[in-house]
């Protein structure tokens, strides 16, 4: 196979440097350019067509956020995923709002860094267990943050419910497959149809609204475990 071509996006040379090794030491991926600000992340992506972007949010000029997308809507095949030091739920969902296929935060370990680039080229959502948990975090101290416009949800099977309170323990749809000893394929079936009953596009809104509407309950989360 072709291994998977990354552009790093990111102000901080120390940075750029840093994801470089990690990327180039995966064995199935290589580095094909970098970029310092949101709208040489831009140029540099319409050149190079790499697989997925890594995608600082706070850069000058372009934000990584506009960045993300005016690549995810020029370029479909381009997956961008966000490694950046914000983890709250201000920057998370503009992020994935603006076409993100991930969310990572710079302290995540290097194997995992690697494992979300392979995920997100594959067509996945990754969300690491430290966004899920300052964004539950941030909903426990401002609940009404996004309960405003959402319609009251239609009622989840148990399965789909099992489902949205291992996302909310941070879980991937492939540890969530491996926890109901189900295929991933059914997993991703099973939240798709929640995505479709609650009129929501993402793993992070599923989150939100399931809080927000307390379909689950915050008291049973171990948010400390995250």
């Amino acid at each position: 196979m072709e291994p998977i071509r990354v552009l790093i996006a990111d102000d901080e040379a120390l940075v750029r440097h840093a994801l470089r090794v990690f990327v180039n030491t995966g064995g199935d991926m290589t580095v094909v350019g970098e970029a310092v600000d949101g709208e040489e992340a831009v140029s540099a992506a319409e050149r190079l067509l790499p697989d997925v972007v890594l995608m600082d949010l706070q850069m000058p000029h372009v934000s990584g956020i506009e960045a993300t997308r005016r690549i995810a809507t020029a370029l479909p095949d381009v997956r961008v995923l966000a490694v950046t030091t914000f983890s709250t739920e201000r920057h998370v969902v503009p992020a994935l709002r603006a076409g993100a296929s991930g969310y990572l935060v710079k302290d995540t370990d290097p194997d995992d860094i690697l494992e979300a680039i392979r995920e997100v080229r594959a067509g996945r959502s990754v969300i690491s267990p430290r966004v899920t948990r300052d964004l539950i975090l941030s909903l426990q101290a401002d609940p009404g943050v996004t309960r405003g416009a959402m319609p009251a949800p239609e009622a989840l099977t148990p399965r789909e419910l099992s489902i949205v309170q291992a996302i909310a323990q941070g879980r991937s749809n492939a540890e969530i497959a491996r926890e109901l000893h189900l295929a991933e394929p059914t997993i991703k079936a099973n939240l798709g149809r929640v995505m479709s009953k609650w009129g929501v596009r993402d793993r992070v809104q599923v989150l939100i609204y399931a809080i927000t509407k307390n379909v689950i309950d915050l008291e049973s989360l171990d948010i400390g475990s995250l």
